[in-house]
């Protein structure tokens, strides 16, 4: 296990750039640290103590009952002096040692954990058997150098089983999650317990006891605790959405169905990833480490938008379920940095870094152009810990700064007489009568050691892991007795595969050769993030200078456009997923004026992007009504914002369809004598929509389906869009014209391969059956048949064509922003204005221009695709229509659980 945790001593070795902070600087900074801590934990020694925690305005210890209620924050006190217990390995590493062997005799003497109380498992076992494990760990470590707590005989310890002893019975649901409160006396269920009647539990409340649990059974030798734990893993990771291996935020303990089922890495998520890898890193289990990967892998796929990290839904993982980031996501980084993947660990970090300049902490909830969402900062240290991590990794003095930063925040705007206080807005400076256990145990922890030397710490951190609330377990621990009685829950899908180990441990990719390569990534975001505020257009003397370019304006594929960009200092942006990103630096501008043009253009693009459709965006149906589906196949289609207009048109357009040729339909069509009078098949790419549409239309088509050549792509994962013009004036075009994502697409080819005559109906939405056949007898009974076959084509019938199942749906169900890697980029707003009925997307420049900030604007994509004519198979993973129909109906299963969800 040690090796794994080596890697921050290995790269923090190898990696030293910049200048370097002289050691009188760490020093002092390490003094103030120190003395802060001192500053917090005595007035609450002095005023608060035995009380939780510390009221730092006045003066005095928050009592349970006594105080007005706070509501579920309430939940974390249970008259166990929560603070003192906190702290005990805080005090240890500060190199307070008499004051922690002094600490434990009060725990011992005046804490009670048998109080009639009702308290959140979850903060419980983080903070208090988690503190009183820490405390442990410490004085036995101290006890084996000779010095303190010789006197010490596993008292804590004994506290921390009869702590997990008490919080057990809330595991004892038909899942294994436990219930989300429980009375430290009398347990659940009971009347007397005024608990056990709860439905719900967050993931992370759930997924956020194996450390704990674990640590405590292999201190004890009792297996139970860890047993529980783990079956509770289990139970989530056999939750998890299929498709997206993604987790959503809330779940029913009962039932295990997904109450809310957006996904992030943030608030009611983020420690269930935390302690998977950590788990692995304690326990030395391959099994939590492929979990891990499997997640992470998702998370950078449809969560992570660098520097963004933005929830989405788990069925539909590239729909967005929110603008807005909270500040517990923090952490990731620092997670990122122990699994090896420190490029995005960076990018993020300073995003939030210049979020914390600009408003002087974190807010609890800020948008995507980093704009206060929600106003307050309860002093949480998860940026603390990342810029600790990533200092580790990098050897950079940038997070020194960074580090010290936070110090002079803390002491300006959050120092009190009698502590630190809670920011109730970061905008007004106003504060709140609290300060948090969680502020002790892991501020002061971090950035100690943030600037500390070898010297300064008593003991090798590296021989031990943190949990989610700072506390410090032994690796040793792995090595300890495991008779687990419960076998994991492993399935034969979840045989170990080496594939899924990469980017675990230390990779040399990962290094920094080029000492400026982390600044590189830092400097586009903090541009961003100090342009995102509006500022007044400059004064233009007349006639002087090229008029700026506006942002609605603006062509990705204009020579002149691109010219005007460079001219003014922005620069375009290569990111991983195909997509690029503007950015503005100043200082690369012609001239000031440049600049400022450039400023304002941005600040265009932005107000641009962040405009959100509030009409809904019907989608189409493509109804396939021949032989042997006769209406029961229904396929989710994109409109076009040109030709006909299939909500006008009460009976659609019915036709059999070929396949154009050339089949990007992007110059005159070759087999007119095929087309004319039918429906056109087109391959997306290397020409505009309304192209395609016009060479069809001349070639006698009554219509044409664009099938996406985007490998993999699904209504089901990604957002339907309108195709939009090119510019010019559509009214010449009057054939209709649908989109088809891959995956549908390919039921349709596949159709047409194995039939030949393929015929389908396209309209606003399916059609029954009767209205299709005009009264005539349902063709069901031709197919070699009986009466019975005909009631199973009904039955399907009634999954596949339920007019419910293409009702409008609304734009919070449509995402704002194509995440795919494989899709086509994307340009925001641009030529064209986007149509009050959701999305627009153009067939031009495949590339997705924004603004550094914001993930959730509307769409106008333009692709000057890379594909080639087909050859031959239209579907290199061709399967049989019965299983593209199988996988179609669990797609459309998935959408309707979405529009529930939303609904």
């Amino acid at each position: 296990m040690q090796p794994v945790l080596g890697l921050l001593m290995l790269l923090g070795a190898l990696c030293h750039f910049g200048d370097a902070m002289s050691r009188e600087e760490k020093q002092k900074l390490r003094n103030q640290v120190v003395e802060m801590f001192d500053h917090a934990y005595q007035n609450y020694m002095d005023h608060a103590y035995p009380a939780d925690e510390l009221m730092p305005l006045t003066c005095r210890g928050r009592v349970r009952g006594l105080e007005p209620s706070r509501g579920d924050v309430d939940d974390a006190l249970g008259k166990f002096s929560l603070t003192l217990i906190d702290t005990l390995d805080t005090l240890v590493l500060l190199n307070k040692t008499t004051e922690f062997e002094a600490a434990v005799r009060r725990v011992l003497s005046d804490v009670r954990l048998d109080n009639d109380i009702v308290v959140s498992v979850f903060e419980t076992n983080i903070r208090v058997l988690g503190g009183l494990l820490g405390g442990h760990s410490m004085a036995v470590m101290l006890k084996e150098g000779g010095g303190h707590m010789q006197w010490y005989k596993d008292e804590l310890l004994h506290m921390a089983k009869d702590l997990g002893l008490r919080l057990l019975p809330a595991f004892n649901t038909s899942s294994g999650l436990p219930y989300p409160r429980i009375n430290l006396k009398h347990g659940v269920r009971g009347p007397e317990t005024r608990t056990g009647t709860e439905t719900d539990t967050c993931t992370a409340c759930a997924g956020t006891m194996i450390l704990e649990f674990a640590a405590l059974s292999r201190f004890t030798g009792d297996p139970v605790f860890e047993d529980h734990a783990r079956r509770a893993l289990d139970f989530l990771w056999e939750k998890r959405q299929r498709h997206s291996n993604l987790v959503g935020t809330t779940i029913n303990i009962h039932s295990g169905e997904w109450v809310r089922r957006d996904s992030g890495v943030g608030a009611g998520i983020d420690s269930y990833y935390e302690y998977l890898l950590k788990a692995y890193v304690l326990l030395g289990d391959d099994l939590f480490l492929q979990r891990f990967n499997i997640h992470y892998a998702s998370i950078m796929k449809y969560i992570s938008q660098p520097p963004l990290l933005l929830d989405v839904h788990i069925h539909k993982p590239l729909l967005p379920a929110r603008t807005w980031m909270d500040s517990l996501l923090a952490f990731f980084p620092g997670l990122q940095v122990l699994k090896g993947d420190i490029r995005p660990a960076i990018e993020t970090h300073e995003m939030l870094y210049q979020v914390t300049k600009k408003h002087n902490f974190l807010p609890e909830a800020f948008t995507t152009d980093f704009r206060v969402h929600w106003a307050q900062h309860p002093l949480r240290p998860e940026f603390a810990e990342s810029t600790y991590f990533l200092y580790k990794a990098t050897g950079d003095p940038y997070y020194l700064e960074a580090g010290r930063t936070i110090l002079e925040n803390l002491n300006r705007f959050a120092r009190v007489p009698c502590g630190f206080a809670a920011m109730k807005d970061v905008r007004t400076g106003s504060h709140e009568d609290r300060m948090d256990s969680f502020f002790l145990a892991e501020m002061f922890k971090y950035l100690f050691l943030l600037f500390a030397e070898a010297e300064d710490i008593p003991f090798d951190v590296e021989d031990y892991v943190f949990t989610t609330e700072a506390h410090l377990l032994p690796l040793s621990l792995s090595t300890a007795p495991n008779s687990s009685s419960i076998p994991s829950n492993r399935t034969s899908e979840e045989e170990l595969d080496d594939s899924n180990f990469d980017w675990t441990c230390p990779n040399t990719r990962l290094m920094f050769p080029d000492p400026a390569f982390p600044r590189s990534l830092r400097e586009p975001i903090r541009s961003a993030v100090d342009k995102s505020c509006p500022r007044p257009a400059p004064y233009r003397e007349p006639g002087m200078g090229r008029p700026p370019l506006r942002a609605q304006d603006f062509m990705a594929n204009n020579p002149e456009h691109l010219e005007l960009l460079r001219r003014m200092g922005v620069s375009l942006i290569h990111l991983k997923d195909g997509r690029v990103q503007l950015v503005q630096h100043a200082t690369q501008a012609v001239s000031a004026v440049a600049a400022e043009d450039g400023v304002r253009f941005m600040q265009e693009m932005m107000e641009l992007s962040s405009q959100q459709q509030k009409e809904q965006l019907p989608p189409r149906a493509i109804q396939i009504v021949s032989h042997p589906f006769f209406g029961r196949v229904v396929l989710t289609a994109g409109p076009a914002q040109f030709g006909t207009d299939l909500s006008k048109s009460s009976t659609g357009v019915r036709g059999f369809v070929t396949v154009a040729e050339p089949y990007s339909g992007c110059t005159e069509i070759t087999n007119v004598e095929y087309v004319q009078g039918h429906i056109a098949l087109l391959q997306r790419g290397q020409c505009m929509f309304a192209e395609k549409a016009r060479n069809i239309q001349k070639a006698g088509a009554i219509g044409g389906i664009v099938i996406d050549d985007n490998e993999g792509s699904s209504s089901d994962t990604a957002p339907l869009f309108q195709m939009a013009g090119d510019g010019r004036s559509t009214d010449d075009v009057t054939v209709p014209l649908l989109f088809l994502f891959h995956k549908e697409g390919n039921i349709l080819l596949e159709a047409l391969k194995e039939y030949r005559e393929v015929e389908v109906l396209l309209s606003d939405k399916a059609r029954d059956r009767a209205t299709i056949f005009k009264g005539k007898p349902l063709p069901g009974s031709l197919i070699e048949g009986s009466v019975n076959v005909q009631e199973e084509e009904e039955d399907c019938q009634t999954e596949a064509t339920t007019p419910t199942s293409f009702e409008p749906v609304s734009q919070s169900q449509m995402s704002t922003e194509e995440q795919e890697e494989s899709s086509p980029e994307e340009v925001t707003p641009a030529q064209e204005e986007v149509s009050s009925a959701g999305e627009v997307r153009t067939e031009e420049e495949n590339r997705a221009i924004e603004p550094q900030v914001d993930a959730a604007q509307p769409q106008q994509e333009r692709d000057s695709e890379k594909t080639e004519e087909p050859q031959g198979d239209t579907d290199s993973d061709s399967h049989s229509v019965d299983e593209l129909l199988a996988d179609w109906r669990e797609d459309l299963e998935a959408f309707k659980q979405m529009e529930k969800d939303e609904l």
